[in-house]
């Protein structure tokens, strides 16, 4: 019989003590949701789609960007991006700008005021954050610590695996 963590969500091991992927999928996908929820408790007057939030974050660590690097980096069609970064430069939150190294192309930098709506939000989930891992007990809090390793590379596996599909 599969072990049975607090949340009643049973935990099975297929042959060579992999985690179940259906369990597995699930879990990410109730944090993600959860997450995305949660930041409303904290930060209720946040109205930016999670899309857009994900594009500051990208922009927070590297820009300026051409909506084809950040297209690559969120594994979207760059229409789509272009799309997001439209609404976010009527917001007021990104700038379009001639790129310096190629001037037929344009590259997409934070304005102050994006960058202070990423400052907040970030500061708002990691509240939100802390206090969800402060409530773990130490075995929990542990056990995510250690695998957070290899969260990483499962997502850079998966990522790969993107990739190598989109080659064939």
């Amino acid at each position: 019989m599969p072990a049975q963590p607090r949340t009643g969500v049973p935990v099975s091991r297929p042959a060579g003590g992999a985690p179940d992927a259906r369990l597995l999928t699930e879990a990410v996908t109730r944090l993600r949701r959860a997450l995305r929820a949660s930041i409303r408790t904290d930060y209720p007057w946040e109205t930016l789609p999670m899309a857009q939030v994900e594009l500051l974050q990208v922009l927070g660590e590297h820009s300026p960007a051409r909506i084809s690097d950040l297209a690559a980096r969120q594994r979207l069609a760059s229409s789509t991006v272009s799309g997001l970064i439209g609404q976010m430069i009527n917001a007021g939150l990104v700038a379009r700008d001639v790129d310096p190294a190629d001037r037929r192309a344009s590259v997409v930098t934070l304005t102050g005021a994006g960058r202070e709506q990423l400052a907040a939000w970030t500061a708002a989930h990691e509240r939100r954050m802390h206090a969800a891992l402060a409530a773990l007990d130490d075995d929990a809090r542990s056990a995510i610590t250690g695998a957070l390793p290899a969260l990483f590379q499962l997502a850079e596996n998966l990522g790969g695996q993107e990739d190598d599909e989109g080659a064939r």
